[in-house]
């Protein structure tokens, strides 16, 4: 059973009425370009066909009553009371977040509903399972009270709650990309001007993810570390953001910032290389050589372990073992905000039995965790459905 069916089903359960909105909006994985977003820099993402389904109907006060389905927990809130944190449930904070700054934007939202949410992204594996849960109450709102807000605000509201109500100082990417997604398509995003690129998937191409099943969270801490740091980093080259420091720039004055401090330095590395090479991913998509992506790729993941430090032993073996797999056909590498999680593997459609057996005969045997492997396609954005 799917999210939205699942949703719909216990809609009636749990409130014994029907339902009359249903939105869906998609998690997503990341081709290339990490840790970029939030340097208002450049990412290269897909929506994927795992998400979050809000089924839901009107009150006539202005109560939110929520049952979030794959936890088996409620919650319950004014909208015409201040809206604070729920301290005993984490997952609340995605949807009583969004509300409050929909309220920011439009006062008047005190529209009560009855709503059920279900997702199937896998949780705590970097595939935005939280920006498709607020991209998705998003849409219900908007939808709820005809309310006049785009895609890209309600996605931008996303990121809002995340950061100031959840406490992930994370960038604009995930709910961007959960918001605009196009299908068959990635879409290269420029995180300053928020303008977006779609490039087409090759027919032949798969794109498959990889969970470690080592779980991450980043609200606890590094995440937030990494991001001062990069703006540390701005502050040295006298930049609002390091979007605005070329590869060139960098080495010029790397000796200089390494000498001052060697992480911050690395840190910036990273950013800056990363940018560099999701643009020219664009490209080698563009030409469909899956060769140049790779390498792109493999630059991207070393880069991620060596320089941002955010890989672990676990992803770098998954990564390992797919690479031996695509040879110089495509690419693998590490997605997501790090510290566990997914990979990301893009090889032509033959090569899908090549990757998931070298996985399967040796991840476990290695590690004594099981992986999950997914092939996704790229698809739409959120929608009423």
């Amino acid at each position: 059973m799917n999210p939205q069916q699942r949703a719909e089903q216990l809609f009636s359960e749990k409130f014994h009425r029907t339902f009359d909105l249903r939105v869906y909006a998609p998690g997503r994985v990341n081709i290339i370009g990490e840790h970029t977003d939030y340097n208002d820099g450049f990412v290269m993402p897909c929506a994927i066909n795992y998400g979050t389904a809000v089924c839901g109907a009107k009150r006539d006060d202005s109560l939110f009553r929520v049952y979030a389905a794959d936890l088996d927990e409620f919650d319950e809130f004014d909208l015409a009371k201040p809206i604070e944190p729920n301290p005993t449930h984490k997952w609340t904070g995605y949807v009583r977040g969004v509300v409050k700054f929909i309220q920011a934007q439009c006062p008047d939202f005190k529209q009560g509903a009855d709503l059920v949410i279900s997702g199937n992204v896998p949780l705590s594996a970097g595939l935005s399972s939280s920006a498709s849960l607020e991209v998705a109450v998003g849409k219900f709102c908007q939808q709820l009270a005809q309310l006049p807000l785009s895609d890209t605000q309600l996605a931008l509201i996303g990121q809002q709650a995340e950061n100031k109500f959840v406490g992930a100082n994370c960038g604009n990417m995930d709910q961007l990309i959960s918001a605009l997604g196009q299908k068959d398509h990635l879409l290269m995003i420029d995180c300053r001007s928020l303008e977006t690129q779609p490039t087409p998937v090759p027919n032949d191409v798969a794109v498959m993810i990889v969970n470690s099943h080592v779980k991450h969270d980043l609200v606890a801490g590094e995440y937030n570390t990494r991001r001062a740091q990069c703006e540390q980093a701005a502050e040295f080259f006298g930049v609002n953001a390091l979007r605005d420091v070329s590869v060139e720039q960098f080495e010029k004055m790397e000796e200089k910032l390494t000498a001052l401090d060697p992480i911050v330095a690395k840190r910036a590395r990273h950013v800056v290389s990363e940018n560099a090479r999701v643009l020219a991913a664009v490209e080698a998509l563009k030409q469909g050589d899956l060769t140049k992506l790779g390498q792109l790729m493999a630059q991207s993941h070393d880069s991620m372990r060596d320089d941002f430090e955010i890989t672990v032993p676990q992803i770098d073996y998954l990564v390992e073992l797919a690479q031996l797999a695509v040879g110089n056909t495509g690419g693998a590498r590490m997605t997501g905000g790090g510290f566990g999680g997914c990979i990301v593997v893009v090889a032509p459609l033959d090569k899908v039995d090549a990757v998931r057996n070298i996985i399967a005969e040796n991840y476990e045997k290695q590690t004594g965790l099981k992986e999950d492997f997914y092939v996704c396609t790229a698809s739409q954005g959120v929608a009423v459905c």
